[in-house]
């Protein structure tokens, strides 16, 4: 399992996937921070086809081409905001990895790449967030065959130590 997980420093837009994951909102419709990036990577095409889609619910995905992008197809993912751990929050955001992964797995793509989902402006705690993570791919992969790699790509070095420790803890660094 170790050869199909892989962890990235450095921007989610310029992967060359099957399909990156974007972190989204309700909406659909331009956010911040890896969503914004995605946006203006991929070109106003997007965002065209974003605002058709009638939004998304929290936990669960929607996909779309990659228009300018490297990646084929962004997988738009909706993470929930975090409220203190009371509202199903991490039964949500195990969703959004679990319905990405998923939707990856139904149109055969070979490759994925995750960012650290709700952890920007929704404000998951990093470590849960990050354990969350890797833990809804591990049990993912042992599952299935069809999912050559999975890339956890970040942006910033305190990001890049987490995954790298819970990964290193898992064995899988």
């Amino acid at each position: 399992m170790k050869n199909r997980i892989a962890l990235v420093k450095g921007d989610l837009a310029k992967m060359n996937v099957d399909a990156v994951v974007n972190a989204a909102d309700e909406t659909l419709v331009v956010g911040g921070g890896v969503d914004a990036a995605i946006h203006k990577a991929a070109g106003p095409r997007l965002l065209e086809l974003t605002r058709s889609l009638g939004g998304c619910p929290v936990g669960k995905v929607k996909l779309t081409p990659g228009f300018d992008l490297p990646a084929k197809h962004v997988i738009h993912a909706v993470g929930p905001m975090w409220q203190g751990g009371g509202h199903h929050e991490a039964k949500f955001l195990a969703n959004a990895y679990k319905s990405s992964l998923l939707i990856a797995q139904n149109e055969g793509f070979k490759t994925i790449a995750f960012p650290c989902l709700s952890t920007g402006i929704y404000k998951y705690p990093k470590e849960e967030a990050a354990e969350i993570a890797i833990g809804e791919v591990v049990k993912f992969l042992a599952n299935d065959k069809s999912l050559q790699k999975v890339h956890f790509v970040v942006f910033t070095d305190e990001d890049h130590a987490i995954y790298a420790r819970k990964l290193g803890e898992r064995g899988l660094a």
